[in-house]
C-alpha cells in the first residue's frame, strides 16, 4: 500500500512538473505569437508589392484562361478569393492578409509559434494524463484538474483546425495568452492536490457528463473569441465605409486590417457555436441522469444546474437572433457574449462562491 501511494505521489509530481514545463513552453509561443502580429505589419512596401503580385497575376491568369478556350495547353487557374456576406446589404469585404500580414518575415514567426504550442500542447496532455494515473479517475475531478484539462481541449481543437487548414492562425495569440492565465489561476489559486472523489461521483457519467462539459465549453470559447473580434473588426469597417470620412487609427489599421471580414469573423463564430450547440444540451441531460443516479432526483434546482440551463437558454436566443433579420450581425454577437459570460460565472461563480451540491472539494 505505501508503495502505491509512493507511485501516485511521484505521478502527481511529475504531472506538475510537465504543467509547468507547458507553461514555460507557452510563454515561447506567446512570444512568436506576438512577433508574428509585430514583424508581419502592413508597411507601405509591403502594400506596394502586393498590389504589384496582384497586377501581374491577372494579365497572366487571363491569358492561361484564354489558351485553355483555345486548346493551347494545360491551364492553371488560380481559385478566385471568396468574399462572404452575413447577410443582405452588408458590406463585402475580403479577408485580411492574417496576422503574418502578408510578409514571409511575420509567415515565419507564425510557424514557429505554431510548432511551439504544438509542443507545449503535448507536455500539456501529458500533464494531465500523468494526474489521471495519479489519482487512477477521470483527470477532472476539482476546479484544478478542470481548468487544465479544459486548456488542453481547447489548443487541441485549434491545432485540429488548423491541421485540416482552416485559416485560424489568427486565433492563436489570444488562445496561448487565455491559455496562460488559465493555467497560472490553476496551479497558483485552484490547484488541489491528488485524492478521491465523494462516494456520490465515483460514476462512469463522471467520464461522460464532464468530458462533454469541457469540450462544449472549449468549443463555445473559440466561438466567443471570434464573436469579440467580429466587433472590433465590424466597427472598423464601418468607420471606413463612413462617408464623413473619420478614419481608424494607426494601431487599429495595423491589427484589424490582417483578421478576417467580419462577415467571415460572424460565421465562424455561429457556425461553432450551433455545432456544439446540441453537445451542451446533451451535457445538461446527462447530468439530469447523474443526479438522479447520485441524489435520487432529476432536476433540484441546484446553483450549477440554474446556471447551466441559463446559459442553454442565453445559446438558444443567440442561434434564435441569428435567423432573425432585425437581430442579426452585433446585436446577435452581444447575444452570444452574454451567453459564454453566463458559462464563465457557471464555471468560476457558483463553483468558488456558491454553496452546492456541485462544489469542488478542496476549493
Amino acid at each position: 500500500m505505501n508503495i502505491a501511494a509512493a507511485a501516485n505521489e511521484t505521478l502527481a509530481h511529475n504531472s506538475n512538473l510537465l504543467v509547468y514545463s507547458a507553461m514555460a513552453v507557452y510563454t515561447l509561443a506567446f512570444i512568436a505569437h506576438l512577433s508574428e502580429w509585430v514583424f508581419g505589419s502592413r508597411s507601405k512596401v509591403a502594400r506596394t508589392a502586393a498590389a504589384l503580385t496582384t497586377r501581374t497575376q491577372a494579365p497572366a491568369a487571363t491569358v492561361s484562361a484564354k489558351a485553355a478556350q483555345q486548346g493551347g495547353g494545360t491551364a492553371v487557374l488560380e481559385r478566385p478569393k471568396v468574399i462572404t456576406k452575413s447577410a443582405a446589404g452588408s458590406r463585402d469585404v475580403p479577408d485580411g492578409p492574417g496576422a503574418a500580414g502578408g510578409t514571409e518575415k511575420g509567415d515565419l514567426y507564425g510557424r514557429i509559434a505554431v510548432s511551439l504550442t504544438v509542443l507545449a500542447w503535448g507536455l500539456h496532455v501529458a500533464g494531465v494524463i500523468t494526474r489521471a494515473l495519479s489519482v487512477q479517475r477521470a483527470p477532472w475531478g476539482n476546479m484544478y484538474e478542470f481548468s487544465t484539462t479544459f486548456a488542453a481541449v481547447a489548443v487541441g481543437i485549434y491545432l485540429l483546425l488548423l491541421t485540416l487548414r482552416k485559416n485560424v492562425r489568427w486565433i492563436g495569440l489570444p488562445l496561448v495568452t487565455t491559455v496562460l492565465l488559465d493555467l497560472g489561476l490553476a496551479v497558483s489559486v485552484l490547484y488541489t492536490a491528488s485524492d478521491q472523489l465523494v462516494p456520490a461521483l465515483h460514476s462512469y457519467w463522471l467520464w461522460i457528463h464532464v468530458s462533454c462539459a469541457i469540450l462544449s465549453g472549449a468549443v463555445l470559447y473559440l466561438g466567443a473569441v471570434a464573436t469579440l473580434l467580429f466587433l472590433f473588426r465590424d466597427r472598423y469597417e464601418a468607420k471606413l465605409a463612413d462617408p464623413s470620412g473619420k478614419q481608424p487609427g494607426a494601431f487599429a489599421t495595423s491589427v484589424l486590417e490582417r483578421l478576417p471580414s467580419a462577415a467571415s469573423l460572424d460565421k465562424f463564430a455561429y457556425r461553432v457555436n450551433a455545432t456544439v450547440f446540441p453537445l451542451w444540451t446533451f451535457t445538461i441531460i446527462a447530468g439530469a441522469i447523474w443526479a438522479e443516479a447520485a441524489w435520487g432526483r432529476y432536476w433540484g434546482w441546484d446553483p450549477k444546474e440554474v446556471w447551466a440551463f441559463i446559459t442553454w437558454v442565453g445559446y438558444a436566443c443567440y442561434l434564435h437572433a441569428r435567423s432573425t433579420a432585425g437581430w442579426k450581425g452585433r446585436k446577435a454577437a452581444w447575444l452570444g457574449l452574454i451567453a459564454f459570460a453566463c458559462y464563465l460565472f457557471n464555471y468560476y461563480g457558483v463553483n468558488i462562491f456558491v454553496t452546492g451540491l456541485h462544489s469542488y472539494a478542496g476549493v
